[in-house]
């Protein structure tokens, strides 16, 4: 008998509570297409008023996750619905809560600064890029990195994984060839090369722009420039347009 308090779902020959991989892949994909459109509409519009939306529905869908009941987290509950005809693939549950409880941390991390305190800088960036990067490997690559964090917590380790990388040794067959391995480095360097192509035939040199950018506006005071004088972090890691933006200095 499974309980409205359940954290994932009792089934005879399991050893553990389990969880249904494929819908949890689902609703990470789900969850991750809308922190991106957040993400980058805020990254290149300086608007953040739908990242304070997404961080909120993100803490109530994780909320609901850990301390109610994954059957009705809206996520999974979209998830479970998108591959209701497909196979289950059943995955240890108790690795996935803890590696939930991170994603939790983390959203609850982004309400105090993003919602709460409107913080603008590097501190949001790196917490906002840390949940993108689980939830882009978990419906990507069906990788649960917070689920190998909880290998070095718990005495018990964690059993039934995703494709059974728990239980069973990764096929020799399967291993990546050196020339593999050479077609990705020409392509990667094909792309590369590309990239500086096209940079080199840009109508402006970034020099001048940032020039551009640097020269205060006319008309605007003397506390606004100060107010409007880009940080040594931003300069730093090449981010003195996207301040100016964010802070609405363009």
């Amino acid at each position: 008998m499974n309980g409205v308090f359940d954290f994932g779902e009792q089934i005879d020959g399991y050893p553990v509570r389990v969880l249904n991989e494929r819908a949890v892949r689902a609703g990470a994909g789900i969850v991750f297409f809308f922190a991106m459109v957040a993400f980058m509409n805020a990254w290149l519009t300086g608007n953040f008023q739908p990242t304070r939306v997404f961080v909120v529905a993100f803490l109530v869908d994780f909320t609901i996750r850990i301390f109610v009941n994954p059957r009705y987290a809206p996520s999974l509950i979209l998830g479970q619905w998108f591959v209701r005809k497909q196979q289950p693939e059943y995955v240890g549950a108790p690795q996935k809560r803890f590696a939930w409880a991170i994603g939790f941390v983390l959203a609850l991390t982004m309400l105090y600064l993003v919602v709460i305190n409107s913080v603008i800088g590097p501190v949001n960036l790196i917490v906002c890029a840390a949940c993108l990067v689980l939830l882009f490997f978990e419906t990507a690559f069906g990788i649960c990195l917070g689920c190998k964090v909880y290998n070095l917590f718990h005495k018990e380790q964690a059993q039934l994984c995703p494709g059974g990388v728990c239980e069973v040794a990764p096929e020799p067959r399967l291993q990546l060839r050196w020339t593999q391995g050479a077609v990705v480095a020409a392509f990667v360097g094909l792309v590369g090369a590309t990239a500086f192509w096209v940079a080199g035939r840009a109508p402006q040199p970034a020099s001048q722009q940032a020039a551009r950018l640097d020269t205060p506006r006319a008309g605007v005071d003397a506390a606004e420039a100060e107010r409007c004088k880009v940080p040594d972090f931003a300069k730093a890691i090449g981010h003195e347009q996207k301040w100016k933006l964010h802070n609405n200095c363009l």
